[in-house]
């Protein structure tokens, strides 16, 4: 018996998708399990850069902070990031369809790969302006800001304050990286 090779594995639609229990990502059409949970350190870095979402966004109509929520990029890919913000309005389907201004994923140990080369080339071509790879083991954050159709590192934040220009609400938006980290 040999490896298994990619075009073996099994391939799923929104359809199956949506049935399935507990949480999963679809990725052109390959299932990712995204279990076990977030560990306590992971959960507690997203919690705060909601927050700090939240508080920078609360005045602009336009724009909205999500922690995960389904974007259906195409039948076969379905993907969950950790914290967005969406200048839109979302309505009410059980998914988004267009691509967020700015994502955070925050890595573990389970979903390294997958967010830092699999997400990161989805969110470039899907057009997503900010992904900020945040890692919270080594109290780093990764920048990238899409220009000319590619992703170029602002830089690598620990205590920064960086300046997130959105057009929808004609203002930069400074994010203080110093407040995302547990002491």
């Amino acid at each position: 018996m040999g490896t298994i090779k990619i075009e073996d594995l099994p391939r799923y639609t929104y359809e199956d998708y949506k049935y399935w229990e507990g949480k999963w990502e679809l990725i052109n059409g390959i299932a990712y399990a995204m279990s076990p949970s977030p560990n306590a350190k992971h959960q507690r870095v997203s919690s705060k850069i909601n927050w700090l979402l939240e508080e920078l966004f609360k005045d602009y109509k336009k724009c909205k902070v999500y922690l995960p929520i389904d974007w259906k990029i195409s039948d076969d890919t379905v993907v969950q990031p950790d914290n967005l913000v969406l200048c839109y309005d979302a309505g009410d389907k059980p998914y988004i369809t267009k691509a967020p201004k700015i994502i955070f994923e925050v890595l573990s140990k389970s979903t390294f790969r997958k967010d830092t080369v699999i997400k990161f080339n989805i969110y470039e071509q899907e057009g997503v302006k900010y992904y900020v790879i945040v890692n919270p083991d080594d109290k780093i954050a990764k920048v990238y800001e899409l220009k000319d159709g590619r992703y170029i590192k602002i830089c690598d934040a620990t205590d920064e304050i960086i300046e997130f220009y959105i057009e929808e609400c004609d203002n930069k938006i400074q994010f203080d990286f110093s407040k995302i980290w547990d002491d």
